[in-house]
């Protein structure tokens, strides 16, 4: 009789163990921002990308007004592995890829990390970036996209759907056209409110 008493205190002990773990690992962090000054071959500013995640739950929203972009038409737009941009663009390594995967598009089965797929330029060589991505963070882990780089290429990504010799690993999207390093941001300031339109002062009676 004892024994069986003893084994039904050590299975409470062992489900309240594993509560508590449960909620530590499933604890759901604060929101982070981040941005990226995105810089042209000549050193030029282009624009800026600001990411933001609600917590380590969500995905990270990626958005950005850029200008300067050339040809009119679709350009790859990826997360690279190095922040190191000290001989410019180049030196941000391949693509981030933390999985070892292949190259793919936003939707893609197999994908690296980093791929984020292409923003459309217009007529005038400026874009808006509006991106939405699970498979990047701004939280520590393996997807975690902290002092990397957003790097813009001069062409489209093909989404490894080319056929050409680097489709499944850069998506064949052509040269580095702009890049920026990734880091923790402040918070954005909330817009002023509109001021209150001014109430009529009555006529005064006749």
């Amino acid at each position: 009789m004892m024994f069986g008493k003893v084994n039904f205190v050590a299975a409470l002990a062992l489900l309240a163990f594993s509560s508590v773990s449960a909620k530590v690992s499933c604890e759901v962090k604060k929101e982070v921002y981040a941005k990226a000054v995105m810089k042209d071959a000549n050193g030029t500013t282009i624009g800026v990308v600001n990411l933001y995640q609600a917590s380590n739950l969500d995905s990270v929203m990626v958005t950005g007004d850029l200008k300067g972009l050339g040809a009119e038409g679709k350009k790859g737009f990826h997360v690279h592995e190095f922040g190191d941009l000290s001989n410019g663009c180049a030196s941000a390594g391949g693509h981030f890829n933390p999985l070892s995967k292949n190259h793919g598009g936003p939707q893609s089965a197999e994908r690296h990390a980093g791929d984020l797929g292409n923003i459309v330029a217009g007529a005038d060589g400026t874009s808006k970036v509006a991106i939405e991505d699970k498979h990047i963070s701004l939280y520590s882990g393996h997807r975690n996209i902290i002092g990397r780089a957003i790097v813009l290429h001069a062409g489209e990504d093909d989404y490894g759907l080319g056929g050409q010799s680097d489709s499944l690993t850069t998506g064949h999207a052509g040269a580095r056209l702009a890049c920026g390093v990734i880091g923790y941001a402040l918070s954005p300031t909330p817009a002023p409110a509109p001021t209150p339109a001014p109430v009529p002062t009555p006529a005064p009676a006749a």
